[in-house]
Parts: structure tokens; sequence; C-alpha cells
């Protein structure tokens, strides 16, 4: 069953109405995916920190801590500032395995004012999880959270 991103979009946007700091938005933000997208098994967000992502708030198993732009999915949706949708990790160059089970990943940049201040990360325990509506559905949600949160002083550079 496919995810309702509209939906999704609202209740995001209820949960972060009256805060404008990012770290409980992230927070909020990664337990509503991680319950309300089909087959997700980790849900989350990376800091943009110098030229590495940094853990931010998730849903699911520990993870890695720190990502070099240009290292794995996440990494290369950093340093690229694209999403990037991988229907079979253990095919891609440099993945990173944080959880040996993660079979698919997505992974959205969040820009706020022309910045890369982090990214959005969703893995499965399932292949080919993900497509261009969740790519769609899930940026969406990420301009949301861009367009209503404070991301300043999360990261130092």
């Amino acid at each position: 069953m496919k995810a309702n991103y509209e939906l999704l979009k609202k209740q995001l946007a209820a949960l972060i109405a009256d805060e404008r700091k990012a770290l409980p938005a992230m927070a909020n933000a990664s337990a509503l995916l991680f319950s309300g997208v089909h087959a997700v098994s980790w849900a989350g967000f990376y800091l943009a920190e110098g030229n590495r992502l940094l853990l931010g708030p998730f849903q699911g198993k520990p993870a890695c801590v720190s990502i070099a732009f240009g290292k794995g999915v996440c990494g290369l949706a950093a340093q690229k500032r694209k999403s990037v949708i991988v229907g079979n990790v253990h095919k891609f160059p440099g993945h990173i395995a944080c959880d040996a089970e993660s079979k698919s990943e997505i992974v959205i940049p969040v820009i706020q004012r022309g910045t890369l201040v982090g990214v959005l990360d969703l893995d499965s325990d399932r292949y080919d999880s993900f497509d261009e509506g969740d790519r769609l559905g899930l940026e969406g949600l990420v301009e949301v959270l861009a367009e209503k949160t404070d991301f300043t002083g999360l990261t130092e550079v």
C-alpha cells in the first residue's frame, strides 16, 4: 500500500505549526514517516556539517554516526543535491551497510535558502520499495520542513 503523501504533508505541517526549531520537527517527521510510509525499516535525518553528514533524529535500528559527502547513498545525494532512489543497495557501488537487512533506500536532500542542511533517508528491508511517486511525495514533505523550520545552529561548519 502506497503512502498518502498529501495527508502526511498536512499531518507534518500540523505537528510543526507551533515550533520553528528543526530538531523537534525532524523528530516528529521521522516518526511520521516511519509509521506512515510502506515497508520502511529506518527513517531519519543526517545533518550537513562541513564535508560530512552527521546523524540526526531517526526511527529504527542504530545507524552510522557520520557519512562523508560522496560516500554511500546519503553522501551521494548530499554531494549532488539531488534525490537518489536505489532499488537494491547491494548493487550500489560504495553502499554503506549501517543495517545489513536494508535492501532499498531513498534519500532526499534538505535545502533551506539555497544551503544544504541535511538529507532525509528512508531504508526498507525489501527490494524496490521506493519509486518516483515516493520521491515526489517525500520531496514535498521536505519542502514543508524546510519552509516552516529553522536549521540554524544545529551543526557547526
